[in-house]
């Protein structure tokens, strides 16, 4: 995708394309019209993953829907199946993980308390 530009809307989270580490694949199930994919995050990254809140794989900004200590959960539609590269996904993939920018900075605050 190009840059935001100056007066550009913002409609999803920031992703950066900075990856701070890799997440596995541990399942995928058909889910209704969507697909369920539950992924195992690096321990020092599983605090910041938070349900309804954002994360980006493999460069994908999508929304989380559970979590389960280090196991979070995401639903993927046809669409984004079709265009990205999560249509070949398997289990036991390996999966860039970028963590959603304001939590990183949320977790900073709480922390400096």
């Amino acid at each position: 995708e190009r840059a935001l530009r100056v007066g550009d809307e913002l409609g999803g989270h920031i992703v950066s394309g900075h990856v701070d580490g890799v997440a596995e694949l541990i399942g995928r199930v058909p889910e209704g019209a969507s697909t369920r994919i539950t992924l195992r995050a690096p321990a020092d990254l599983a605090r910041f993953i938070a349900p309804k809140g954002s994360v980006a794989l493999n460069g994908v900004s999508l929304t989380v829907n559970e979590v389960s200590g280090r196991e979070f959960g995401i639903n993927l539609i046809p669409h984004t199946l079709e265009v990205t590269t999560w249509g070949d996904a398997a289990v036991g993939d390996a999966v860039n993980l970028e963590i959603d920018t304001l939590a990183r900075y949320v977790a900073r605050l709480a922390e400096a308390g």
